[in-house]
């Protein structure tokens, strides 16, 4: 008897009109956003009161659901690529990438082997490459890896260091980081079994970078105890101001002490790109290994990250097993099979999009984009030191410019100015209108712009600071 079977498939004809569908929201979302309020408000409550139900037994009219979820999903969702969306790091985007991310996801191709997918593979190989080249690395010794996001990225790097600098015994190894490195490190380290007194936090200088004295004094004592100085993180763009750490200084420290010198520039590394952010990033080519986020500041979707490393044997040292499930599989030792380079064996085709983008575009695209950014940092930063209201409280760096509400006419105690810096970020979130959150630099609450997005304009950034000081004149 035969049974029935599921095919969980779709006509031609169907298919065809449910892609044309998606296609066409997502083309109207790219040039209607700038109208759109980017900023989506719910509470648990209301959420679920337009999501809550049982797992549905029986199916629904495709086009149904989709609408659905553009009207109730999408417009829940605050637009991380909308020109005023100014918090975290915005996530710009663009189109070629979202639809080679569509081809990729509709192929349904398994990149985490040369045999599974040569092409795949290829284009990994080819696009770290270019990368190697943008940064300095050497291209024939040197490699690298497409991961989730930096989070992974770091991970990965971190996991290498410690195989390569420890070996199996990683009981007195040591490992530094400024106060102003990336959360997702300190995450890194406890998933990798790394004690509290195993982490040493050095306290940054005045303009937020990794204070070397303090470094060196730090090495010195964990060395006279016995300890095994293994692995220094430092930050090329940190979240908070888009500092730089001084890397070429850092790197010398390292190399003496034959320490591994991580590089986090999850978002400031691409900036090398731009003449200003060049000169900025002088020593980064003198990393072992190297965070970059291509979904903040190369303009991917999300979630692209990548490790770059001196020596790709680094990460197959760390990374390879011999499952007898893979053994017919494996190639000639130029076909690189990525699940050996880091953690997950079954892994997305990332290294599409940012082919096809580049390629698309082209590098000189890119660079003005991106000069754009910090170009475009700097303008505010003089329109706000010519503004009796505001104060500068850190320089544009890197398209990230921190200032707060301290008008010259009246004067204010800290605990004040504090709460109404505080009030104005509250009510521009609430009023829908932009993202724009504070952070805390030398004990002041402070409101913080990263303005990596190209289609942003000195109009956008003019409007919220309207706003913004329509508030603080409310409340003060």
């Amino acid at each position: 008897m035969k049974k029935n079977l599921a095919s969980l498939e779709l006509s031609k004809e169907a298919m065809k009109a449910y892609g044309d569908h998606v296609v066409d929201a997502i083309i109207e979302h790219y040039h209607t956003q700038n109208s759109k309020l980017p900023v989506a408000k719910g509470s648990r409550e209301e959420m679920d009161s337009l999501f809550l139900e049982e797992a549905p037994e029986k199916g629904s009219d495709p086009l149904d659901v989709l609408h659905f979820v553009l009207e109730k999903v999408m417009t829940n969702s605050t637009d991380m690529s909308h020109p005023k969306s100014y918090s975290f790091v915005p996530g710009p985007s663009n189109y070629i990438s979202v639809m080679a991310d569509a081809l990729a996801t509709g192929f349904n191709i398994f990149s985490g082997g040369w045999v599974a997918s040569p092409a795949a593979a290829e284009l990994e190989i080819i696009t770290i490459q270019w990368l190697l080249k943008i940064f300095g690395f050497p291209q024939k010794k040197g490699g690298g890896i497409f991961t989730s996001g930096g989070s992974m990225a770091n991970l990965t790097a971190l996991t290498t260091a410690r195989r390569i600098k420890c070996g199996q015994d990683f009981s007195k190894a040591v490992i530094y980081l400024s106060d102003q490195a990336h959360s997702s490190n300190i995450k890194a380290i406890r998933v990798l079994g790394f004690k509290k007194e195993q982490i040493r936090i050095i306290p940054t200088d005045l303009e937020f970078k990794f204070a070397i004295n303090k470094l060196k004094n730090c090495i010195a004592k964990d060395k006279l105890e016995g300890l095994l100085p293994f692995c220094l993180i430092a930050t090329s763009g940190t979240t908070n101001t888009g500092t730089i750490d001084p890397l070429s200084e850092l790197g010398a420290i390292c190399k003496k002490e034959d320490i591994w010198f991580h590089i986090d520039g999850a978002y400031g590394a691409a900036a090398i790109l731009a003449s200003k952010g060049k000169q900025l990033l002088k020593g980064i080519e003198k990393a072992d290994s190297l965070t970059v986020d291509p979904h903040k500041w190369f303009f991917q979707p999300y979630e692209m990250g990548c490790l770059l490393i001196r020596n790709h044997k680094h990460l197959s040292h760390t990374f390879t097993e011999k499952p007898e499930y893979l053994r017919d599989i494996e190639g000639n030792t130029s076909e690189i099979n990525f699940y050996d380079h880091g953690i997950q064996l079954t892994r997305r085709f990332r290294a599409l999009k940012f082919y096809m983008s580049l390629k698309t575009y082209g590098l000189k695209e890119f660079r003005k984009a991106i000069t754009y950014n910090i170009d475009l940092a700097e303008e505010v930063e003089t329109i706000l030191r010519g503004s009796k209201h505001w104060q500068v409280v850190f320089p544009a760096t890197l398209a990230i410019i921190n200032f707060r509400y301290n008008p010259i006419e009246k004067k204010h105690s800290k605990k004040e100015l504090d709460a109404i810096n505080q009030y104005i970020s509250e009510k521009v979130v609430s009023s829908r209108k932009a993202l724009l959150v504070t952070t805390v630099l030398h004990g002041k609450t402070v409101l913080r712009m990263c303005l990596i997005n190209p289609r942003t304009t000195l109009d956008d950034v003019k409007e919220t600071l309207a706003l913004c000081e329509a508030f603080a004149k409310d409340r003060d």
